[in-house]
């Protein structure tokens, strides 16, 4: 399966409390949440529901699959929704160390050995496999270099606090633009593909 990641992030790259900041967030100091809410034309909402229908599976961080199944997976009327009918139907499948019993259908917890568990899921059949959210857990992809390609959504606001995709320090990757297209109210849709390390210039 090839594996995509999916990811709303503001201008300075925050992709935390995107739909509303948690007690958790608020805990750590985090106050800007809901960010991404209202954010972007019918036409992105189509096209970020279009993206959880072709998925052919899900994979996730822990806090990401335990946000979506308090919404979609248990929610009657988001269950209905295109990205709910999607979420639940499809297999699921959560990094954590701690998920023994998930309550969702459909759902596997991948072992301790988690790149051997990705790298076998990616090699077991064809379609799709998507990441959303879960910007911890693809830091840890993009450093083990299982990311085929990776889709921005870009919301045009600076919040100047919480966490960020790119970590500090990370990897340097080189990326080709493969798509890109923005909306009436400047949401950008950006999709890259990871193409080796940079090239650096000598003086």
């Amino acid at each position: 399966m090839k594996l995509t990641t999916i990811t709303q992030l503001t201008l300075d790259g925050v992709t935390q409390g995107n739909g509303g900041s948690t007690e958790e967030d608020r805990a750590s100091g985090f106050e800007r949440g809901g960010w991404a809410r209202g954010a972007g034309d019918d036409t992105t909402r189509d096209h970020i529901a279009a993206t959880f229908q072709r998925a052919d599976a899900f994979l996730f961080g822990r806090r990401t699959y335990d946000v979506f199944l308090e919404f979609w997976g248990t929610m009657e009327d988001l269950k209905r929704h295109p990205i709910g009918v999607a979420l639940n139907a499809k297999p699921k499948y959560v990094a954590s160390r701690t998920l023994t019993e998930p309550d969702w259908a459909n759902t596997a917890v991948l072992g301790d050995d988690l790149f051997a568990a990705v790298t076998e899921l990616k090699a077991s059949r064809d379609g799709e496999l998507q990441v959303h959210g879960s910007s911890r857990l693809i830091q840890w992809l993009l450093e083990h270099d299982l990311v085929d390609e990776m889709e921005l959504i870009t919301v045009p606001v600076v919040l100047g606090q919480g966490d960020r995709l790119f970590a500090r320090p990370g990897p340097d990757i080189a990326f080709d633009l493969v798509d890109a297209r923005s909306d009436s109210k400047g949401v950008m849709i950006q999709t890259f593909r990871p193409v080796g390390r940079p090239s650096y210039a000598t003086f």
